[in-house]
């Protein structure tokens, strides 16, 4: 029978856990209570203590119209941007890992993008695709008004999901060249001998064999398009032109800390936790399924 290590001294245990216990506390848990009170209270327009109100603010919230398009516009962001990143990630890890001239370089480069913060990228974006400077504005003299996120809506939505899908490439791409790396070289080269070309490698080899990463951040990549793409729409639309894109997250902002109701922003917040919730309940009840482990 093997034996299990124990650790004796417990008060020194207790002592090295307990900073990261009251961080988790502090900037997770509390916050979280701090949501849940308010999403079920009201505060008084003069002030005074929150009246108990029960699901008023979740009722309020879901009989607002711009909510669902607030709703409807994050979906189209999530799946759009993780598609596009995951695609984009895939392909560049295949392409390092044969092993082609500086891909040791290559492997540096192309996790840059993540290493910046999401306002950085947003305010990158924000002046490379400017529709008055830079290669579009040359664009736009050829082709008058074909790109301007300042008054297209789409135009807005197409910015964000670029900036989205850039950040999250390299995050993606290292994890796909691991995947690929930890698959044997022999089976690659059995494919090789089998006179398969490099496309129908990567596709009935390599591609089935990384499903698992894939998987894993397919929830990853939906999760962060829900509650990490502030910045990037803070920094680069505002939620413009005409909410066009005001996600789920933006909206909480706009209404707790531009509209001063912290009620109806913090039933907004309960939703979008549950909302993050049931996609990756699906994910793992559903998609999974399709998985096979090697």
């Amino acid at each position: 029978m093997e034996k299990r290590a124990t650790f004796s001294n417990l008060w020194l245990a207790a002592a090295l856990v307990a900073p990261q216990l009251l961080l988790v506390f502090v900037f997770f848990y509390w916050p979280s209570g701090e949501a849940l009170y308010w999403a079920f209270t009201l505060e008084p327009p003069f002030g005074g203590s929150n009246q108990w109100v029960g699901f008023l603010n979740f009722s309020t919230v879901f009989s607002d119209a711009k909510y669902w398009a607030s709703v409807r516009v994050s979906l189209i962001f999530a799946l759009v941007a993780t598609v596009l990143s995951l695609a984009i990630a895939v392909l560049l890890a295949l392409f390092v890992d044969r092993r082609l001239p500086g891909h040791q370089v290559y492997k540096f480069t192309y996790f840059l993008p993540y290493a910046l913060a999401a306002p950085a990228v947003g305010l990158a974006f924000r002046f490379i695709f400017a529709p008055d400077a830079g290669f579009v504005s040359a664009i736009n003299r050829a082709f008058p008004d074909l790109w301007n996120p300042a008054l297209d809506g789409v135009d807005a939505l197409a910015l964000i999901i670029m900036a989205q899908a850039w950040k999250m490439a390299g995050y993606n791409f290292v994890f796909f060249l691991a995947a690929l790396q930890s698959i044997p070289r022999t089976l690659v080269e059995a494919g090789a001998m089998d006179g398969a070309s490099v496309l129908r490698r990567m596709r009935d080899i390599q591609l089935p064999l990384i499903a698992p990463t894939l998987f894993f951040l397919i929830v990853i990549n939906i999760t962060d398009s829900f509650v990490d793409s502030f910045g990037i729409v803070d920094i680069t639309t505002g939620g413009g032109p005409a909410r066009a894109t005001d996600l789920m997250v933006y909206k909480i902002y706009s209404d707790g800390f531009q509209g001063k109701d912290y009620s109806l922003a913090a039933a907004q917040s309960i939703v979008l936790m549950l909302l993050v919730v049931a996609l990756t309940f699906v994910q793992f009840r559903f998609v999974e399924r399709r998985i096979h482990y090697t």
